[in-house]
């Protein structure tokens, strides 16, 4: 069933809106991986002079001319997407992992050399060595249907002025959205609050007491390190799943299809690592050998200098890093209204079941790196299909 839009602003003279046949929101690794596949299959850079635009106007392509635009829009300054803010002590060697972006090969990486700066080299590389149409920084705040036709177009208001397009592949991913549970006392805690995505650097916690909370990759690679300087506590709402096996292939496939199989009921997708566990490392294996790992039940309170322990004691505290994760950015697709009774947005593979113009890719099932290449190409095969039948 499709919605009737919302109510917008203003309309804007056609002349002063940019049109394009399929817009990518972000070039993060699923963004790249999809503007690689619509420039593989034919499509041209949009347009981005006035004169060209003027040009575009008046002769609108269609989807049978071979004529098919793209373009892709970033929020952020320069290449490399979420990566650009990884905290700086996290090195290559301890990244979990990374695939090549379709076309071109991993370079030879320095275990040493911190994962922002070569990941934000090599999609800075990727970007110049193809010519992908990609514009920056431009911030989507509202993606709206122009009317009623189901073949209709999307209107998508920015920071840089207005598109309209006939189909949509939104790559925004989740950092730009950190999640922050509320615990009573929180408002009234005297020490520092922190979320992992404002993590840099152990050293700045040296001589106070870290509480770590989450149970997730972050949240043990930040206990290792920061163990390392000073003294911490690990606090989950349940107890971690540790893995003692490999992560091979059969494993990822079965964690993806539980994934897949929430999202195709329209539950909002779990993170890939709360279905596969968590995998021991050298590395983690000697914080738990040091006590880092030490897992607590969540505490029950928070109290100005300290936390109150599940069992009544009070723990004094200095520091609360949140390592409680991210959520879909998706909130400038509220007009088109996805969301169901579940919760999530039903979707059938990349595309949303109830709007086939929109696809989102790095999103449930695959917010991998692996999966971000697979969903880009299979999101590119279907919208072609549905521009033709268009």
């Amino acid at each position: 069933m499709r919605h009737a839009p919302l109510p917008g602003p203003a309309p804007v003279a056609w002349g002063s809106v940019r049109t394009v046949d399929v817009l990518v929101i972000g070039a993060g690794q699923a963004g790249l991986s999809a503007a690689y596949h619509l420039q593989r299959r034919g499509l041209l850079p949009a347009p981005t002079t006035d004169r060209d635009l003027d040009d575009q106007v008046s002769t609108p392509h269609t989807a049978s001319d071979r004529g098919l635009t793209y373009q892709v829009l970033d929020s952020e300054e320069g290449p490399g997407g979420a990566w650009r803010h990884r905290w700086r002590s996290l090195r290559m060697a301890t990244v979990n992992g990374i695939s090549e972006l379709p076309g071109m090969a991993v370079p030879e990486v320095d275990p040493e050399e911190p994962s922002a700066r070569f990941i934000t080299g090599y999609f800075g590389d990727y970007e110049e060595e193809l010519g992908l149409a990609i514009v920056r920084p431009v911030r989507v705040s509202r993606v709206s249907r122009a009317d009623e036709d189901p073949h209709g177009r999307l209107i998508v208001e920015t920071s840089a002025g207005t598109w309209s397009t006939r189909a949509l592949i939104n790559a925004t991913g989740t950092w730009t959205k950190p999640f922050w549970p509320i615990y009573p006392g929180q408002e009234i805690f005297a020490g520092r609050q922190l979320h992992v995505a404002d993590y840099v650097a152990a050293e700045e916690f040296r001589d106070q007491h870290v509480a770590v909370v989450g149970g997730g990759i972050s949240a043990v690679q930040l206990l290792d390190e920061i163990s390392l300087v000073t003294s911490t506590s690990w606090f989950t709402r349940r107890e971690p799943v540790w893995r003692d096996t490999p992560f091979d292939a059969r494993a990822g496939h079965d964690a993806v299809a539980m994934v897949e199989e929430r999202v195709a009921k329209g539950l909002p997708p779990l993170s890939v690592v709360s279905v596969t566990g968590l995998l021991w490392t050298p590395s983690l294996l000697e914080a738990k050998a040091r006590g880092a790992l030490d897992r607590r039940p969540m505490f029950t309170q928070i109290l100005p200098e300290a936390v109150r322990l599940a069992d009544g004691d009070v723990l004094p505290v200095d520091v609360i890093l949140w390592a409680t994760g991210f959520r879909a950015a998706l909130d400038h697709l509220a007009p088109l209204r996805l969301r169901g009774s579940g919760g999530g947005i039903v979707m059938e593979g990349t595309r949303v079941a109830e709007e086939p113009r929109v696809h989102l890719v790095g999103y449930g099932p695959s917010s991998s790196t692996i999966g971000a290449n697979r969903a880009g190409r299979a999101a590119v095969s279907d919208l072609l299909r549905f521009l033709d039948d268009g």
